[in-house]
């Protein structure tokens, strides 16, 4: 989620300091997001959606692949342990 929010601060000409201030989202919210140290709740995410005008599933693109990927990559793992 964060590397669209990370597009969305460069295609916008924003700055994690001024949607902080513009959304009151605090910049540690941000920073907890970015490392890993928490995940964004559905609310703040509809904020951000509707302030850089863009649908919420926007945000959930990414972590649904990301989803996808590891799921492959553990059956393929559980495979390989069964044909050994």
């Amino acid at each position: 989620m964060y590397k669209k929010f990370v597009e969305l601060l460069e295609k916008n000409d924003k700055t994690v300091y001024k949607v902080s201030k513009e959304t009151k989202i605090a910049q540690s919210t941000f920073s907890d997001w970015k490392n890993g140290r928490s995940k964004p709740k559905f609310d703040k995410l509809m904020v951000l959606a509707r302030y850089f005008n863009v649908p919420v599933e926007y945000f959930a693109e990414e972590d649904d692949k990301e989803r996808t990927y590891a799921k492959v990559k553990t059956k393929r793992r559980r495979n390989k342990k069964q044909d050994a």
